[in-house]
């Protein structure tokens, strides 16, 4: 069967954003005015938002609730179109937040279009119904974050954050591919999810073919999980495969920081839980893969939290942060033995999964735009560049006090009432002691997140000549970013039923 109309309707969304980020560096060249450019591509989100919200409908009247495209290769349902909605969100708030920062850049279009092409992947990662496409648009999503890593030309940390993405990225992709070839290898195909029924899938062909004496069912097996899930561990910033995270994130301009920290684990996250939930989720193999899961969210949380303690510059402690918050997510993922003890268990872990990814993306971007704003004027990353914050600039003071405390897990934020669906999660699972670890280290990490707050508030601000004592502005699009992340926290905190109640249909895709 070849390409039909029907085809590229299902992928719409994707093929918008792409054909957005051309027009958006076509349209610098006959366009003076960069700042009418980059709003165009802020409204132009508008498409593929529209088009994804459009597809969450004909996916639910849809028989099985999922569609396919190009003959099985891509699937469209609630989960895939969740994550899309996710990113597409995420990256105009990074946009509109980002228009003060950005014009510091000569290439500011490119910069546009580069993010815009990554999520292009990211979306599509989620819809990945094969192996083969799922590695295609992971590429596709990476290849311009090493461009967008080392964009700040003239600073040696960019250049260096992007070499030092662009080289471990090509190492985790290469252990990837070998993850994915010995999958091949012990299944005889590279299908994922077959909601036609055209084509037998991983799961289905492993089927009764595990051996209960040999970890994940058999050797090949075994190499292919652990490969895999080393490199979707890089991509997640899970310990430890996370030794670029905070070098990237200090080096790399804000504004990919805060993409990064969103975005991308949002669409990895999406991609390893179809990876685990569709092809590995045989009983036989669950239980161990869940058991590597805990053992690797635990790790991650401890030393991401711990090693953020000793920080000083604030784009560095971020990135920690971002590693400990990955550990939080990974219980969700874990929570997935629950399905054996009673038929809703399964949906709780991955809702509670999804419910956390939309939370953490609305207050950690509402932390990185407050960095955005006032390290773009005072151009001081140190987290001591913050005193006084609270009496110069008590908005800016104000959102970033209540995103670190979402992002610490207290009430009444998203962070809160994401880190309670994911810990009854795994009490449901049976995985108290994993509920329990998670509990401990976010009391650590209160140390840091505090400190920042404490910071603000209470000390005075000792520069002198930068400017960094008067007042810091806040433009029009920057304060509509964090106006509506800071909203979105508290929201999600104090009224979290609507959102969860999706997150757990669209994770029903999954079983």
């Amino acid at each position: 069967m070849g390409l039909t109309g029907r085809d590229l309707y299902l992928v719409s969304p994707e093929l918008a954003l792409a054909a957005l980020a051309l027009a958006v560096v076509l349209l610098d060249l006959v366009v003076r005015r960069r700042g009418a450019v980059s709003a165009l591509a802020v409204v132009g989100l508008a498409a593929p938002l529209a088009l994804s919200a459009a597809l969450w409908g004909e996916a639910h009247a849809a028989e099985g609730g999922a569609l396919s495209a190009f003959n099985g290769a891509l699937v469209v349902d609630k989960f895939a179109l969740y994550f899309k909605l996710l990113i597409v969100g995420a990256l105009a708030l990074v946009l509109l937040a980002s228009r003060g920062a950005l014009s510091g850049y000569r290439r500011e279009t490119e910069f546009i279009g580069l993010v815009m092409l990554s999520s292009t992947g990211l979306m599509l990662l989620g819809a990945a119904a094969d192996l083969l496409t799922l590695y295609v648009a992971l590429e596709l999503a990476s290849l311009p974050v090493v461009a967008l890593a080392a964009f700040a030309v003239g600073r040696e940390r960019s250049v260096e954050a992007g070499m030092k993405y662009l080289v471990l990225s090509a190492i985790a992709s290469a252990m990837l591919l070998m993850g994915f070839a010995y999958l091949y290898g012990a299944s005889g195909t590279v299908r994922v999810l077959s909601p036609d029924g055209s084509a037998p899938t991983i799961a289905q062909m492993l089927a009764g073919g595990a051996s209960a004496d040999i970890p994940f069912g058999g050797y090949a097996l075994m190499i292919g999980v652990l490969l895999t899930i080393a490199g979707f561990g890089f991509k997640l910033s899970v310990v430890p495969f996370q030794m670029w995270t905070p070098d990237v994130y200090e080096g790399a301009p804000t504004p990919v920081g805060a993409f990064l920290s969103v975005a991308s684990k949002a669409a990895g996250f999406a991609v390893l839980l179809r990876v685990l939930y569709a092809a590995l989720g045989a009983e036989a193999m669950s239980a161990d893969w869940t058991l590597l899961l805990a053992i690797l969210a635990v790790v991650t949380m401890s030393v991401g939290n711990l090693v953020a303690i000793a920080q000083s510059n604030v784009k560095r402690l971020l990135g920690y942060s971002a590693i400990a918050q990955a550990g939080y997510v990974l219980i969700g993922v874990a929570a997935f033995a629950a399905r054996s003890q009673d038929g809703g268990g399964a949906s709780l872990g991955a809702g509670s999964v999804l419910f956390y990814l939309a939370g953490y993306a609305a207050m950690n971007l509402a932390a990185f735009f407050v960095v955005i704003v006032v390290t773009e004027r005072t151009g001081d990353e140190r987290i001591e560049g913050l005193a006084g914050l609270g009496r110069r600039s008590p908005w800016l003071a104000g959102v970033l006090a209540f995103a670190l405390l979402s992002l610490t897990g207290i009430p009444p934020t998203a962070g809160f009432m994401g880190k309670l669906f994911l810990f009854q999660a795994a009490i449901n699972a049976d995985l108290t002691w994993l509920a329990v670890a998670g509990a401990v280290n976010s009391v650590v990490s209160a140390y840091y997140y505090v400190n920042i707050i404490k910071t603000m508030y209470l000390r005075e601000h000792d520069a002198e000549g930068d400017g960094g004592a008067a007042r810091i502005p806040v433009s029009a699009a920057a304060g509509a970013a964090l106006a509506l992340t800071g909203a979105a926290t508290l929201a999600l905190g104090v009224w979290p039923g609507p959102l969860f109640d999706a997150a757990r249909a669209a994770a029903e895709g999954l079983l």
